[in-house]
């Protein structure tokens, strides 16, 4: 039988239940879609205060379990009693509660004190493992998703207009901030650095780009040189192509196979609407 996904795992058993860990945002809805569109038994796993209603909403009782932001130990629980043979984090958690208005159990906080550094690579690593010792694997966040990821060429037209010397710079700064876990996006026009972004995401980035006055900015984002693909996955949205939109910035390039465009139907058809050129870029 051939695989739903060319990123599950060798030897991954496609009939056992999937359990999405799911957080704020459309990706969590549309990878659900995606995986049953595949064939998958789905399962949830939401953030109390988080996770969309209607998500939740379209799973039956029996396949879904509420956890409160911090629990570690109830997401542990929750994935054993819904019977998940592996598990994708999906959607964010909404910045501020990760410092303030969380109250960790004391399985998190073992974890975060056992940390030497904290950052994503660290606390979902640590997260990722505890998971997988209760026998639920954690799946690279980019399965059932293959038709949502980013491809070579210019995907919103017959030609780029992003040029090979300011593809190579907005490359290699986009790699260079990811390795050192600043972030995964840059912006940069005519060989300098418009922004980078940190922990306020890709699209306040965007949107200060407005303020610098740069002409023929391109956003680019890419995979760290040794990615985790179980978290930390790029995305591009809806939502960034409004705060392109807002910051002046008109063309964007995504690595090919490393950025999960979410629902890119949706993405390559408003980008045209509003004049952004969306280029897919590969590393090898």
């Amino acid at each position: 039988m051939a695989s739903p996904s060319r990123f599950l795992p060798p030897g991954f058993d496609p009939t056992r239940p999937v359990a999405i860990i799911a957080g704020k945002g459309r990706y969590p809805a549309l990878l659900a879609e995606a995986a049953r569109a595949r064939g998958a038994q789905v399962r949830l796993v939401s953030f109390e205060e988080e996770t969309d209603p209607a998500l939740i909403a379209s799973f039956a009782p029996s396949e879904h379990r509420a956890v409160p932001v911090g629990k570690l130990g109830v997401l542990l629980e929750s994935l054993q009693a819904l019977g998940a043979s592996g598990a994708v984090m999906a959607g964010q958690v909404t910045p501020r509660k990760l410092f303030s208005g969380m109250i960790p159990d004391l399985k998190l906080i073992a974890l975060m004190a056992s940390l030497k550094e904290r950052n994503a690579e660290t606390i979902f690593g640590g997260i990722s493992a505890e998971i997988e010792k209760v026998g639920t694997r954690m799946l690279d966040a980019r399965v059932f998703l293959d038709d949502h990821l980013a491809t070579k060429g210019c995907m919103t037209g017959w030609t780029s207009g992003v040029s090979a010397e300011e593809l190579a710079f907005g490359t290699r700064m986009a790699r260079e901030m990811a390795r050192l876990d600043v972030g995964q996006a840059v912006v940069t026009a005519k060989g300098t650095v418009i922004a980078v972004e940190a922990f306020e995401g890709t699209d306040n980035m965007l949107r200060r780009c407005a303020q610098t006055g740069g002409k023929e900015m391109l956003l680019t984002k890419a995979s760290k040189h040794a990615q985790d693909w179980r978290f930390d996955v790029p995305c591009f949205g809806l939502k960034t192509l409004e705060s392109m939109a807002e910051g002046g910035v008109k063309k964007a390039a995504l690595e090919t196979d490393g950025v999960i465009l979410i629902d890119k139907p949706a993405v390559v058809a408003r980008a045209k609407e509003l004049g952004i050129e969306l280029l897919g870029f590969s590393l090898s």
